[in-house]
């Protein structure tokens, strides 16, 4: 059989991605994401007129979170690096821009869209939002949604395992196999079994 392909009879499953701790992350990591580019194009939107040379870089910090959201909720895990490297430049531009805006808010300078106050109020909240945003995304990555097995085609539930302090617990009609003895190396499935008859 060729490397990577699949028994026939089975299927490929990733049951990682079923764990309410993986669901749980993905959809924090999804709405960090969805919030951030929200609140920096707000920034940017609000201080178009006083951004020098920063507008382009800021609408593809926009474009880039709003893709890896996407990319994200499709259970890609190779974009949760990238997106902690990202958050942590952002995170970095956003506490520099913060004092800056404080700073314009004073008579005589030509206020933008949005006050200056709020601006950098924005930058500020954006900060601790980013440093979130980089601990789910590292939680998630260990989560492993990449991981594939193979079980039976129509098998829904893996096999569960038997609670301590009980006898062993029955399949659910897996289909698995189970090893008879590790000495003699001889394989039987339940399929198999047959009560004898007196």
């Amino acid at each position: 059989m060729e490397a990577g392909a699949i028994r026939p009879g089975y299927e490929l499953w990733r049951p990682n991605r079923e764990k309410p701790e993986a669901n749980s992350a993905r959809a924090l990591v999804v709405f960090l994401l969805l919030i951030s580019a929200g609140l920096a194009l707000v920034i940017t939107i609000g201080g178009w007129s006083r951004l020098e040379g920063g507008k382009p870089f800021a609408l593809l910090y926009v474009a880039l979170y709003v893709l890896f959201a996407f990319l994200v909720a499709r259970w890609n895990r190779g974009s949760l690096p990238v997106i902690s490297a990202l958050a942590i430049i952002l995170a970095i531009f956003a506490g520099i821009a913060a004092p800056a805006w404080f700073d314009r808010s004073k008579d005589g300078l030509t206020a933008p869209a949005l006050p200056d106050d709020l601006l950098g109020l924005l930058c500020l909240v954006l900060v601790p939002v980013q440093v979130v945003l980089i601990a789910v995304a590292m939680v998630a990555f260990n989560q492993d949604w990449h991981v594939e097995e193979e079980r039976p085609i129509g098998d829904e539930l893996p096999p569960v395992e038997p609670p301590k302090g009980r006898g062993p617990a029955k399949s659910r009609g897996t289909g698995r196999s189970s090893t008879a003895t590790r000495s003699g190396g001889t394989r039987r499935t339940t399929a198999t079994r047959r009560t004898r008859k007196a």
